[in-house]
C-alpha cells in the first residue's frame, strides 16, 4: 500500500515478513515510484516483524536508485528487532531511519 504526501513524497507501508518470498512485492512497488524524477519515498516499517538479507537488499537498492535520480528513500518506524538489525549491518549510517513517518517526510531526526 502507498499514499502520497503533500510534497509529492510517497509513503509505502510494509506489513508482515520481508523475506525472500515477499521482498519482490516491495521491490515492484518501489520500482514504480523510483522511476519518477527525483523520487522521495518513505518506507513505513511499523508492521514488519521479520526482515532477512533480501529485504535489507531491497532497501539498499531503493536508496541507491532514489539517490542517483536526485531523490531520497527513508525508512520509518522500524520495530526494535528491525532497528537493531539495520544498525548491526550498518544501514542506519547509509539510509535515513526515522522514528515516525512524519519525521521521515520532514527529514527530522528523532
Amino acid at each position: 500500500m502507498s499514499s502520497a504526501g503533500g510534497d509529492g513524497a510517497v509513503v509505502v507501508s510494509v506489513r508482515g515478513t520481508l523475506d525472500m518470498d515477499n521482498a519482490v512485492f516491495l521491490a515492484e512497488r518501489l520500482g514504480a515510484t523510483l522511476d519518477r524524477p527525483a523520487p522521495r519515498v518513505v518506507v513505513d516499517l511499523s508492521g514488519v516483524h521479520f526482515c532477512d538479507s533480501i529485504g535489507l537488499s531491497t532497501f539498499v537498492v531503493g536508496h541507491r536508485r532514489a539517490r542517483d535520480a536526485g531523490g531520497w528513500l527513508r525508512l520509518a518506524c522500524p520495530g526494535e528487532f528491525l532497528e537493531r538489525l539495520l544498525d548491526t549491518v550498518g544501514l542506519t549510517r547509509r539510509i535515513g531511519v526515522y522514528p515516525t513517518v512524519a519525521d521521515a517526510l520532514a527529514g527530522r531526526p528523532g
